[in-house]
């Protein structure tokens, strides 16, 4: 296995991860007052949109050049990042 389809695989299975980790915080949300559960769905819709466009992005990744492979990747990476801390803030609000 080349090193870049190492590199998607992992990614996916993160992004798997993150699925599961957005699930959850779901379930607990219900289990919020009505204000706080009203702000943390809105939040969980938007990581849901953001976990679309990294899917995305994980499809042009799979799809890229050698030649674009990097730049693909940078952003990629970035919305991966976005992703990742939208989530830890998410759970943040929950503890």
């Amino acid at each position: 296995m080349s090193k870049r389809d190492a590199y998607i695989e992992k990614m996916h299975a993160q992004i798997d991860g993150l699925d599961a980790k957005i699930d959850e915080l779901s379930a607990k949300a219900k289990d919020t007052k009505a204000d706080a559960r009203i702000e943390l769905q809105k939040k969980l819709d938007a990581l849901r949109d953001k976990r679309a466009e990294v899917r995305d992005q994980m499809d042009e990744l799979r799809r890229a050049s050698e030649d674009s492979w990097s730049d693909v990747k940078s952003g990629f990476e970035r919305a991966w990042d976005e992703l990742k801390s939208g989530v830890e803030d998410a759970a943040s609000r929950l503890r």
